[in-house]
């Protein structure tokens, strides 16, 4: 449980170094092993006082099981996709400019890129407008993501949400995000972009996900 503490801290300050974050927006969890519980960023506080200790260790339902400070108003969220998730043991929220804003047009990013075959396996697809405090955030992310091998959501109106095997796959993913979104957004105010053959998608992903790299993501 230390060291998880300590990896979500870390992780926390990459969103700062990677500008996906502002002021005390966005959050990183971790599902714990072998319990059926969470860690999650604290409500409100800067990412420089983060410490590991400040760590939030909340049930699946969302609700902190020790006294101290009190979970990102996106627990619940986070919660709702580890409950009906097994596979994800990480979940990444941010505002990150250029992806928000194609959730503000309410518009899933086209895969015209091969980072986003690689990483993503086709679009980037929108999810339904939530409102923030409840599940339905995180009902909206599991329903979107169902048959898409994307790890990242953009959810309506308000920001980008993935997932991932570890917490570090998903703020990956999250980084990744941004780029392509930014990308694909300069893109399109020079012309249309051409969206790459879905079978050449399927190629693409195969081999970024088994056979690039050394074996560790």
């Amino acid at each position: 449980m230390i060291e998880l503490r300590q990896e979500l801290a870390d992780l926390h300050q990459i969103l700062v170094t990677a500008g996906l974050v502002a002021w005390t927006a966005g959050n990183v969890s971790a599902r714990v092993p072998g319990a059926d519980l969470l860690l999650i960023k604290p409500s409100g506080v800067p990412y420089e006082d983060l410490t590991p200790g400040s760590m939030v260790l909340c049930d699946l339902e969302g609700k902190p099981v020790e006294d101290g400070l009190k979970p990102s108003s996106d627990v619940f969220a986070h919660a709702y996709v580890y409950r009906h998730r097994p596979d994800v043991s990480g979940v990444v929220h941010t505002h990150s400019t250029y992806a928000t804003a194609w959730a503000a047009r309410g518009e899933a990013i086209p895969c015209v890129l091969t980072a986003m075959a690689d990483e993503f396996g086709g679009e980037i697809p929108v999810g339904p407008f939530a409102l923030i405090g409840g599940d339905d955030i995180g009902r909206g992310i599991v329903a979107t993501l169902d048959g898409h091998r994307s790890p990242a959501v953009l959810m309506a109106n308000h920001g980008v949400f993935t997932i991932g095997g570890s917490p570090r796959e998903a703020v990956k993913a999250a980084v990744m995000c941004e780029d392509v979104a930014r990308t694909v957004h300069i893109a399109r105010q020079l012309g249309t972009p051409v969206e790459i053959a879905p079978a050449d998608v399927d190629r693409l992903y195969d081999r970024y996900q088994n056979v690039y790299g050394q074996g560790v993501r």
